[in-house]
């Protein structure tokens, strides 16, 4: 579904995305793991088109995506703040979305999933901030998309909500949609995810099963597998 091809991105001097080659295939869902400043958000953002590559060829579905927008009517995008207009409510900015996308959105389940129901007529300003977080996660899942890239959604989640996305992550994978999840809880990459990428320095380190990993550095523990990595050891019978 989404091929990279020598993807680089420089900040000035500052080299972020180091020639990135990858493959995600459709229907499958990938986490994408890394310590902070590893090119996560900026690799995510190349592929929405809101960073420019200094290099590099990205094509989803076969048509390259650099210089174009149509596609990103096949994406539900959530980004890790949100920052909505302060003075509308919930409901209004789920109207104001639905105008902007020029489509009505599937959102009164969401509404349910998430206990959203209260807080529909309140006003942006007064909710909280594990509120504001479902209705980022309902203005993502509202719109019916073959792609779906998440950028740390647990962030100020109670358990009830955790568990419920957790489970709508699930249907969304039966449903053959696929997802692009950046996160740093660990249980979630072992309980949704198909296939891990970790981004080391603008570079992927590892891509392959999470169980892979672990093998890799002889952990029983993906937690310490990682943290591992990151002291500077190197992985064995890496996947890529």
């Amino acid at each position: 579904m989404i091929e990279i091809k020598g993807l680089k991105k420089k900040f000035g001097r500052l080299k972020v995305l180091n020639g990135i080659d990858l493959s995600i295939k459709e229907g499958l869902t990938t986490a994408i793991l890394g310590p902070n400043g590893s090119g996560k958000t900026t690799l995510i953002k190349s592929i929405l088109g809101m960073v420019r590559p200094s290099e590099g060829v990205i094509l989803l579905n076969e048509l390259p995506v650099i210089g174009t927008w149509k596609y990103r009517e096949q994406i539900g995008y959530l980004p890790q703040i949100a920052r909505f207009p302060e003075n509308l409510s919930v409901k209004e900015l789920i109207s104001f979305v639905e105008n902007l996308r020029s489509q009505s959105g599937d959102y009164l389940k969401l509404v349910e999933m998430f206990g959203l129901k209260e807080s529909l007529n309140k006003k942006l300003r007064f909710l909280s901030g594990g509120t504001r977080q479902k209705v980022n996660l309902l203005l993502t899942f509202m719109f019916n998309c073959p792609l779906y890239i998440l950028d740390e959604p647990t962030s100020g989640l109670d358990p009830v909500a955790l568990l419920n996305l957790k489970d709508h992550l699930a249907q969304l994978k039966h449903e053959g949609k696929t997802i692009l999840i950046t996160t740093h809880i660990i249980n979630i990459v072992e309980e949704v995810s198909d296939e891990l990428i970790f981004l080391l320095e603008g570079n992927i380190f590892y891509k392959g099963s999470y169980q892979g990993l672990m093998k890799g550095q002889k952990e029983e523990n993906l937690e310490k597998a990682i943290a591992k990595i990151l002291k500077g050891n190197h992985v064995e019978n890496s996947e890529i």
